[in-house]
């Protein structure tokens, strides 16, 4: 079976915004492509967490990759999983495992709020 979600933007969403770990604009200004040189502007991070429409490209991957400090093959997976989906047994290993576990946290439990608060606590 296929499961597809908006695994990037959730990723996004769980550490930039009002009372999470950046704020739009302090994400911005760390999220770089550092290949390309490619960063997004704070109106396009702004849409991403309102969960609104955009364009999934390799830079703003990277870009993303950098400003989280996640490795550039989670963020891939999560975009794949945005655009493409998985199968559950490609969920099972790899990067795609390590993103399932990784939004898994970012959900609003008392595990990923015990996350949330030693990630803020370390910046």
């Amino acid at each position: 079976m296929l499961e597809q979600r908006d695994a990037l933007t959730e990723l996004v969403k769980a550490q930039v915004g009002d009372g999470k770990r950046w704020s739009t604009r302090e994400f911005a200004a760390r999220a770089e492509d550092t290949e390309t040189g490619y960063a997004p502007g704070k109106s396009l991070i702004a849409k991403i967490i309102g969960g609104e429409s955009y364009r999934i490209t390799a830079p703003l991957v990277s870009a993303l990759a950098a400003g989280l400090e996640l490795p550039r093959e989670v963020v891939g997976a999560a975009a794949h999983l945005q655009l493409i989906g998985y199968t559950e047994k490609e969920l099972a290993d790899g990067a795609p495992a390590t993103l399932i576990r990784t939004l898994d946290a970012s959900g609003d439990t008392p595990k990923a709020r015990a996350v949330a608060e030693r990630w803020q606590s370390e910046a």
